[in-house]
C-alpha cells in the first residue's frame, strides 16, 4: 500500500477529480522541418495519469519525451488525437498546471525572494501576500537567509531549489517537469529528487518527469513509461511496487527495486539500439 504523509500547512491538497487528470489518446505530433518535409515526433500515444500519480517517462534520446510535456501544457497542440487534462480538451495552456524546464526559469535581474513571488504576482496576489508566501516557500526548500540573493549568487542545486519554489508555490495540480536535475552532480541530484518527495507528498498533484536516468525513474515513480525510438509510442508501463515514504540513496539498494530496473531496461535496451543505429547511419 503506497503511504503519502499529509501536506505540510498552507499547502492545498488539489480537488477531487474523477477519473485520468491528464489522458492522451491517440496523440500524434508532427513538425514542419526547414527542408519543407515532416518529421513525427510522436505517433498513437495513449496514455492516463491519475490524481497523485507520479509517472516517470524514458525513452532514446530524441524519442519525442519532451514533446509529450508540451502537449500536455498546451506549448503545442496535437496534430492528431486527444489530450485531455481534468476532463478538458486542450486548447491552450491548462489551469492549474506548473512546469519546471531542464534550464532555470530564474530571471537574473531579480532576487530570489522576487523570483519566487513572480508567479503569483502574475496572477493578481498583491506584493505583501506574494512575498509572505514566497518566504515561506523558500524556506521550505532549505534556502532560508538567501531572499535577497541573485541567481548567480547561487550553485547549482540552489537554482533548483528556486526553480522548484517558483513552480510548487502557485499549488499546481499537474506538475510537469523535463529532466529537471539532469545538469547536476550525482550526489546533488539526489538530495534534489528526496526534497521533491518530500515536498510533492501529499499534496495530491499528479507528476509527469522525464527524465534519461533510469535510476532516478524508478526511484521517484509510481509507474515508469517507456517510449520507443522515434516517432515514439508507448512500448511499456512499468508500475513500481514500492513503499513510500522514499530515500532514493536508500531505496535504490533494494532487491525489489533491481528487479525492477531489469523491467524497465529490458523494455528500453532495444529502442536504445535502434537509435543509435539511426544516428550512425545518418553520420556515414
Amino acid at each position: 500500500m503506497t503511504q503519502r504523509t499529509q501536506p505540510p500547512a498552507g499547502v492545498a491538497s488539489a480537488p477531487p477529480q474523477t477519473g485520468p487528470v491528464i489522458r492522451l489518446s491517440g496523440a500524434t505530433k508532427t513538425f514542419e522541418t526547414s527542408a519543407g518535409g515532416e518529421f513525427t515526433a510522436l505517433r498513437n500515444v495513449t496514455l492516463d495519469v491519475n490524481p497523485g500519480e507520479f509517472v516517470t517517462v524514458v525513452g532514446p534520446t530524441g524519442c519525442g519525451k519532451s514533446t509529450t510535456l508540451a502537449l500536455v501544457s498546451g506549448l503545442e497542440p496535437a496534430s492528431a488525437g486527444g489530450v485531455e487534462v481534468a476532463g478538458q480538451p486542450v486548447r491552450g495552456i491548462p489551469a492549474g498546471v506548473g512546469y519546471m524546464f531542464q534550464s532555470d526559469a530564474a530571471l537574473p535581474w531579480r532576487t530570489v525572494l522576487d523570483n519566487v513571488a513572480l508567479g503569483l504576482r502574475y496572477r493578481g496576489v498583491g506584493r505583501a501576500e506574494a512575498r509572505a508566501r514566497a518566504r515561506d516557500w523558500i524556506a521550505r526548500v532549505g534556502l532560508a537567509g538567501f531572499e535577497k540573493y541573485y541567481p548567480h549568487q547561487l550553485s547549482g542545486g540552489m537554482r533548483k531549489r528556486v526553480a522548484m519554489a517558483q513552480m510548487l508555490i502557485t499549488e499546481p495540480s499537474i506538475i510537469l517537469m523535463d529532466e529537471p536535475f539532469g545538469a547536476l552532480d550525482v550526489q546533488t541530484r539526489e538530495l534534489m529528487q528526496d526534497e521533491l518527495l518530500r515536498l510533492w507528498a501529499g499534496s495530491g498533484a499528479a507528476v509527469v518527469f522525464v527524465t534519461h536516468d533510469l535510476t532516478e525513474a524508478i526511484a521517484l515513480a509510481d509507474r515508469v513509461v517507456v517510449m520507443t525510438a522515434a516517432p515514439a509510442t508507448v512500448k511499456a508501463d512499468v508500475r513500481v511496487d514500492l513503499p513510500r515514504p522514499r530515500r532514493v540513496e536508500e531505496i535504490r539498494l533494494e532487491p525489489a527495486f533491481l528487479d525492477i530496473y531489469r523491467d524497465v531496461w529490458d523494455a528500453l535496451r532495444e529502442e536504445v539500439e535502434i537509435s543509435r543505429m539511426r544516428g550512425a547511419n545518418r553520420v556515414a
